[in-house]
């Protein structure tokens, strides 16, 4: 069974829709391990302000539902199944997995800092290479990367000494 189609979007090429899905493809994997990070250290966290952060995960978490959503829906657009399979997750990604269970709200916070730094600079450089090819992948990845600083900047906040 093929994972492909014999067409993609009109005015890009099959073998350029192609390469598109297969770095987005990437993009969904990440989207999808942050989801689950993020409930993973809303169950986990523990000490002074775990509230503030609790509560601070739950929108994070369905934003970025929605962008694996949306990734996932711009890659079948472009005549490629997208995988949500969680095996393909684990063997196909190039991060190692999240190291905590239940700790302090800065110990979560230290390793969610990493998560966001990884996952924006892999998003920017396929931003980056899709930029010229391809505009409406473009414009996802660039609100995307957008919403996603604005979350990481929330995480930083509460590392940053006064």
């Amino acid at each position: 069974m093929s994972k492909t189609a014999d067409y993609t979007v009109p005015g890009l090429g099959k073998d350029s829709g192609e390469e598109i899905a297969g770095l987005l493809q990437d993009r969904l994997h990440a989207l999808n391990d942050l989801h689950l990070v993020l409930k993973h250290v809303h169950w986990n966290v523990v000490g002074p302000n775990f509230i503030a952060v609790h509560e601070m995960l739950d929108p994070q978490t369905e934003q970025v539902r929605e962008f694996a959503d949306e990734i996932a829906e711009r890659i079948a657009t472009l005549g490629t199944a997208p995988s949500g399979l969680s095996g393909e997750l684990v063997s196909e990604r190039s991060w190692k997995d999240y190291p905590l269970y239940k700790a302090s709200v800065g110990d979560h916070l230290t390793e969610l800092d990493k998560v966001y730094t990884g996952l924006l600079e892999d998003h920017r450089q396929v931003l980056s290479k899709v930029g010229n090819i391809d505009p409406i992948t473009e414009d996802i990845l660039i609100g995307q990367v957008k919403e996603l600083e604005l979350f990481h900047w929330f995480i930083r906040s509460h590392l940053e000494r006064a």
